[in-house]
């Protein structure tokens, strides 16, 4: 059974949902709202209770001031609220793509609130060797959604991202609707500068008491989070952990995902 909930903090109304029974397990996107990962979060709940929630600014989570960006920072203490109203004092922590991001700002920010931090493809730019070329062209597509509109910026971001021509990325609608665009909206305006020049504290991920893991998909190679996966886990001095499908592999392939995530988090515990 999966229940719905609102938690009202300062400058926002949190939509989450919380189903299973077990340990605590957060799941972290973002943009993504919570029903892109409502399949791989049914695959865990006969062990984990889990919990997902739109993003602030994103579908069922209301910001007070909609020019707010998102950071983040921001999101990670939401994060912990949710933790916070929950009455649970740690938890484990999926993130994948901004999601991670916000799962590395929350084991910094909040080190005791997190034993196992799975940081699937986290979008670090600031970490590559061509970070100035990345910062760069993502400058190019926020410029491009204000010129322009969504679909030519997101036809760039795509590019830039390594997909191919018309390629469709696991779990992306074909044809998306009034609330995806305006996500998306968002997503250019207020959220993509904040979240790709996130530079992640080495030292406080390896030195809290937080284990950080790196996932990676299976069919992520040409995809450049898996050129920024990759120089997190160089940073960190760990080898990442392989997830099936690419970029979107929870949203593709849940059950196989959930069975990888519950190996990890088994083999750390």
């Amino acid at each position: 059974m999966t229940t719905t909930h609102t938690l009202v903090i300062p400058g926002v109304r949190l939509r989450y949902e919380v189903r299973g029974t077990g340990p605590l397990l957060l799941l972290l996107g973002a943009p993504m709202a919570a029903a892109y990962f409502a399949p791989l979060a049914d695959a865990l709940a006969g062990h984990h209770t889990v919990v997902t929630h739109d993003p602030r600014g994103i579908s069922g989570s209301v910001l007070d001031d909609p020019a707010q960006d998102s950071t983040p920072e921001l999101r990670a203490d939401d994060a912990a609220a949710l933790m916070d109203v929950l009455g649970a004092e740690s938890a484990d922590v999926l993130g994948s793509s901004g999601g991670a991001v916000t799962g590395l700002a929350l084991v910094v920010r909040h080190p005791t609130r997190v034993r196992t931090l799975v940081a699937h493809e986290p979008p670090c730019l600031e970490l590559l060797p061509d970070a100035a070329e990345q910062r760069a062209a993502t400058e190019d597509i926020i410029e491009t959604f204000h010129r322009e509109g969504a679909g030519p910026a997101f036809a760039k971001f795509m590019a830039n991202a390594g997909y191919d021509g018309d390629e469709v990325p696991d779990g992306a609608p074909e044809e998306p609707s009034e609330q995806d665009l305006a996500d998306g909206a968002r997503f250019f305006a207020h959220e993509l500068r904040g979240t790709t020049r996130y530079v992640p504290d080495a030292g406080a991920l390896k030195a809290g008491p937080a284990r950080v893991v790196v996932g990676v998909g299976a069919d992520s190679g040409r995809l450049l989070t898996y050129r920024t996966s990759v120089a997190l886990a160089d940073l960190l001095g760990t080898a990442p952990v392989v997830f099936p499908g690419d970029h979107g592999g929870f949203t593709d392939q849940p059950e196989e995902f959930a069975e990888t995530l519950r190996k990890v988090l088994a083999a750390l515990a």
